[in-house]
């Protein structure tokens, strides 16, 4: 019998010499001065950044940092804290051999989501997580670590969390039974595959680490801080399956200390731990156990339907080859349309469809659909109509084999041959709809009725009377100002994770996130009066040009506990908007131009700035305040408040191609209005022209670019 500590040490005894060994070969192959970076991060090695402190850049300073380790993160002695530390040392002698791996090459597994195993995860990734997150779509993370005792119930399990919206990664043998199984992995359905060793796990940790310094601001070398910030913040877990080698003993001292149990059905020279290591012996219990120990309480929808559903499937993508029907928007008339009716009129949970089924249609054919979903109570409002519209995209991407794209009568919906398979018809749409828009929003929804149209006939005739009703709203929305609304809102949800972080959404500036709008967040207090967003009154103005007003600063200086005393909304420079590090895009400054430079989170290329999206994200986030960099929307850039104090949208000089052509009828119109600039689009630079500062000053020469007439900004 060996003791649980002992087999710490000695499993973390078995990394190291995996990592010497892997090291010393790197060594020799490609010298002590070969650069080493990780892609896509701002961060380095994340876990010799958060635990050491330091910042590795060569495999020189990898080796020192490893001899380091060895020396003083190795304790042998029969004490909880020498194990935590072993612990997180095993931890860093995993990143080392990984490390070498990038040091050869930056896509040592492959690329995209066709590369066999997931490996390092970006700074991109991290950031995608932040919504979800705080929204509970995403309650936890689980780390199972197989084989599991069959293929079939590997398959189980995975859809079990998967069903339950919990982000899976999986280690060793699990990933192969999965293959077996022909589950769709990748990071969009949240289901990777990080690689086949234990040393893998370091990539886990390292995405867990980069959250707490990208959402908490936590500073690296403060390994109490990050202790305390995944044990209270990140809800992970462990599932290992029998037989539990040393090495993972020796990794599950690292998780424990964060914070993480570990369930497993291993029993021989292992011993539980109350609510840190767990054992289950029947591992068709993993799921209720794991979630239980870290007190996940998962909200179960009830929707009709034959498929999955959940969140998880979101941002599954359906392939020419793999689907039965196409419901083109941009070929045939379709819609989706939610109007408000009189309690009367509505007969609730009727779902109608008028014309035929999508069983009529040939696999792999066209074929239009228009949804009217008629809604009806005491609390509901015109507003809100297009606030429930847009959530029809997010609940039918949570259906397994459906892909949604786009809105109003620009939709684009494509059903799997597996989803039909499994019996999945045009009604069960409106099955989707109605359990989601009933269930997210009761307190203002009484009652749902919904109509599923498919004669060509009738969706021609439709598809006219809602453009009239889309027309409509636009003008309202248009009429919805800083200036003419009464209150503004803040919204707090991502403070589970920043907690210093406040948004404050205005008609003309939504959060950051990109998915709270003003409406929104009128709709979301409606619905919780005491929840994440709260009235924020505007009747004392301090400065209307950069947007101070003294009854914002202290709703900001309440909802931030203290920690912000005041912010300005239209200015970069001086008290900018907090960021929580979820952003959709960043601004920063660019001095040679004296404009700014703003690139989106899925642009991984260079910029003007000589950084990249992580690069320039690094230098704000966790709820701090940094002049000259500032987080935000992608729908605020065409805002005529984006940086209003210090001359509006004029000052950006440099956005990403595809950044560019998503916002630019928008913001060519405001840019028309505010300085009589047609196509102002075309002034601004992206990467086809070049991410040189000095051939940028020249092409802003050569477009008379308007931001040569301002004023400096520093």
């Amino acid at each position: 019998m060996k003791l649980l500590f002992n087999r710490v040490f000695d499993g973390s005894d078995e990394m190291v010499a995996v990592a010497e060994k892997t090291l010393n070969e790197t060594l020799k192959e490609l010298g002590e001065s070969a650069p080493l970076a990780m892609p896509d991060t701002a961060y380095f090695l994340a876990n010799h950044l958060a635990y050491l402190g330091k910042k590795i850049t060569t495999l020189g300073e990898l080796k020192a940092a490893f001899d380091e380790t060895k020396a003083s993160w190795m304790p042998r002695n029969q004490r909880l804290g020498d194990v935590f530390k072993t612990g997180f040392g095993t931890v860093l002698a995993a990143e080392v051999i990984e490390a070498c791996k990038y040091a050869k090459s930056p896509t040592p597994y492959g690329e995209g989501d066709a590369r066999e195993y997931w490996g390092h995860m970006s700074d991109a990734e991290v950031r995608e997580l932040g919504v979800p997150l705080v929204t509970g779509d995403i309650p936890g993370f689980v780390v199972i670590i197989g084989p599991a005792p069959s293929d079939e119930e590997a398959a189980e399990l995975i859809k079990g969390y998967q069903s339950r919206a919990i982000f899976v990664f999986l280690i060793g043998g699990v990933i192969d039974q999965a293959k077996r199984m022909n589950l769709n992995m990748n990071f969009s359905v949240r289901v990777v595959p990080v690689g086949p060793e234990l040393w893998h796990v370091a990539h886990i940790i390292s995405l867990v680490n980069r959250a707490a310094m990208i959402f908490g601001n936590v500073q690296p070398g403060d390994q109490e801080e990050f202790d305390d910030y995944t044990f209270k913040r990140i809800r992970a877990f462990v599932n290992a399956f029998d037989p539990l080698p040393d090495l993972t003993v020796a990794c599950g001292g690292g998780a424990i200390a964060m914070g993480f149990p570990v369930i497993t059905n291993s029993t021989k020279d292992v011993w539980p731990v109350p609510k840190s290591l767990i054992i289950q012996q029947n591992t068709k219990d993993f799921i209720e156990t794991s979630l239980e120990a870290r007190d996940i309480k998962i909200k179960v929808t009830k929707v009709d339907i034959p498929v999955a559903f959940s969140t998880a499937f979101e941002g599954e993508i359906i392939r020419r080859a793999d689907m039965h029907v196409d419901i083109d928007g941009s070929k045939l008339d379709c819609f989706e349309w939610v109007t408000t009716k009189e309690s009367a009129e509505i007969e609730d949970h009727k779902i109608e469809l008028i014309g035929p089924d999508i069983d009529s249609v040939k696999e792999g054919d066209r074929s239009a659909m228009g949804f009217v979903v008629e809604v009806s109570g005491k609390n509901m409002q015109k507003d809100f109509e297009p606030v429930f519209e847009r959530r029809i995209h997010h609940y039918l991407n949570y259906a397994e084999g459906i892909m949604h794209t786009g809105q109003r009568d620009l939709i684009r919906i494509r059903v799997s041959k597996a989803a039909f398979a499994a019996g999945f018809r045009a009604k069960h749409f409106g099955e989707i709809l109605y359990a989601k828009l009933k269930g997210d929003f009761d307190a203002i929804i009484d009652k749902v009725q919904i109509k599923v149209y498919t004669k060509p006939e009738d969706l021609k005739r439709l598809r006219a009377e809602v453009n009239k009703v889309y027309e409509t709203r636009d003008a309202r929305l248009l009429s919805l100002t800083d200036e003419n609304v009464e209150v503004f809102y803040n919204c707090i949800l991502c403070q589970s994770f920043s907690p210093a972080h406040v948004c404050v959404v205005t008609p003309e500036r939504l959060g950051l996130c990109g998915a709270v709008s003003w409406l929104d967040a009128k709709a979301t207090n409606e619905i919780d009066p005491n929840g994440s967003c709260q009235i924020v009154t505007k009747e004392r103005v301090v400065d209307e040009k950069l947007g101070i007003w003294e009854d914002v600063n202290e709703a900001v200086q309440t909802a931030s506990h203290g920690s912000l005393q005041q912010v300005t909304l239209y200015s970069i420079m001086q008290d900018p908007m907090t960021s929580c590090g979820c952003f959709e895009c960043i601004c920063g400054i660019e001095p040679a131009s004296n404009g700014v430079v703003i690139v989106n989170r899925e642009h991984s290329g260079m910029t003007p700035l000589g950084m990249t999206f992580s690069e320039m994200a690094s230098m704000t986030g966790g709820g701090v305040q940094t002049p000259g960099f500032m987080g935000h929307g992608k729908q605020f850039i065409s805002s005529k408040k984006f940086m209003a104090a210090e001359g509006g949208p004029a000052r950006i000089v440099w956005m990403p191609k595809a950044l560019k052509e998503f916002v630019g009828a928008k913001l060519n119109k405001t840019a028309k209005e505010l300085y009589g600039i047609d196509n102002f689009v075309d002034r601004i630079a992206d990467e086809t022209v070049t991410d040189d500062a000095e051939k940028l000053v020249e092409y802003l020469g050569e477009k008379e670019h308007p931001v040569l007439q301002l004023e400096p900004l520093m």
